[in-house]
């Protein structure tokens, strides 16, 4: 047993190493107030969202990208409450090109085949995709077309966080995402990329049609995002680039109870056994392992089964190396304030994660008012 701890927490410790390592590698974009050139079509797709649009609609408002370059598709996939009236009341007092269609299912994956439907409707160069709880930064799109000006990319992942409330629950999402959002780009700063989020994505819509957009993951009703980048990887790594700038970072809304988080989570999970990513299988099992361990050695040696030494060194180790992640994160999106809740997370996390890692083999998930099958 000693052997085996040591073994996963050497191996956890060059990993996440390596994202720490990965992490300044991918430098930081900034703005130079160059001519704007791209062309992009937003895509939203959404479903009883009337509570969050307001705050999506005054932001796309107040984007200061030139209006003639771009336009907005939102995505209306059987909303049953005002969402659908909310926007339209909202384009009677803009002059932006925005538009609401109707999502056309032809698969079990709603998101999907939004994204898709748009796309048939889209008429610029590049797509980019966002979510109806988001919020977008002014300069969302100049950020955009300031990298696609200056490289040679066909699909750009972009950061994302959390608006939170000072309560734990908020936080300890918060942490976490941090920690997703660490690991995603200290994975393109090893030329490793397996993570990415559709609430901040983009990518030429003749990609997507050359690589027949989500085509053999349909059956899975997440993973819009994640399954769409293997293929990019695996076709285009060195068109493949994540956009580093404060100027782009898209914040989201927390889930509201521990019980939509689980949820939330669940469904996160429930894909990751369809990835076709080796090393984002390996990421995955090597994190969950050193959770498990965690958990392990703590019931073994209040059993007095394993050495309380040999338990606070691997405690320490990767209490050391998650916050050294984490505060990079920290940095980068200017909410260092959260890591007064590091410990207690810290605490938390590992019985957190293992739990929805088992429940997601079991669980059906809810999204949306539906239920979905793994």
């Amino acid at each position: 047993m000693v052997l085996t701890s040591i073994i996963i927490t050497i191996s956890y410790l060059f990993l996440i190493g390596g994202f720490v390592f990965g992490f300044d590698k991918v430098k930081p974009f900034k703005l130079e107030d160059a001519p704007s050139k791209t062309t992009f079509s937003v895509i939203i797709p959404f479903r009883n969202e009337v509570e969050n649009l307001p705050h999506l609609l005054e932001s796309i408002n107040e984007l200061e990208y030139p209006d003639h370059l771009f336009e907005v598709i939102f995505v209306d996939d059987a909303s049953d409450d005002a969402s659908v009236d909310l926007i339209t009341g909202f384009l009677a007092n803009v002059r932006k090109d925005i538009k609401v269609i109707k999502n056309k299912r032809i698969s079990n994956a709603p998101k999907k085949d939004a994204i898709t439907t748009a796309i048939h409707h889209a008429k610029n160069k590049w797509i980019v995709t966002t979510d109806a709880d988001c919020v977008l930064p002014k300069y969302w799109l100049d950020s955009f077309d300031e990298w696609i000006q200056k490289t040679n990319s066909k699909c750009i992942v972009a950061p994302i966080t959390y608006t939170y409330a000072p309560n734990f629950l908020d936080q300890f999402q918060l942490l976490d995402v941090l920690s997703l959002q660490g690991t995603t780009i200290g994975s393109f700063g090893i030329h490793k990329p397996f993570l990415c989020n559709g609430a901040n994505f983009a990518y030429e819509k003749a990609l997507f049609q050359e690589l027949n957009g989500f085509e053999g993951n349909t059956d899975i009703a997440s993973g819009d995002d994640i399954f769409l980048l293997e293929k990019v990887a695996k076709t285009y790594p060195e068109q493949l680039h994540y956009l580093k700038c404060e100027n782009a970072i898209v914040k989201t809304r927390t889930q509201p109870s521990w019980k939509d988080l689980v949820s939330q989570r669940v469904r996160w999970a429930a894909k990751t056994s369809a990835y076709n990513n080796g090393f984002g299988k390996f990421t995955g099992g090597i994190v969950l392992l050193m959770n498990g361990l965690i958990i392990l050695t703590l019931l073994l040696a209040l059993l007095g089964l394993f050495n309380f030494k040999i338990l606070s060194y691997i405690l320490i180790i990767k209490f050391n190396i998650d916050f050294f992640l984490i505060y990079k994160s920290a940095v980068f999106f200017n909410q260092k304030a959260v890591l007064r809740n590091f410990i207690l997370g810290f605490i938390l996390y590992p019985f957190f994660s293992f739990y929805i890692a088992f429940t997601s083999l079991f669980r059906t998930y809810k999204w949306k008012g539906r239920r979905f099958k793994k």
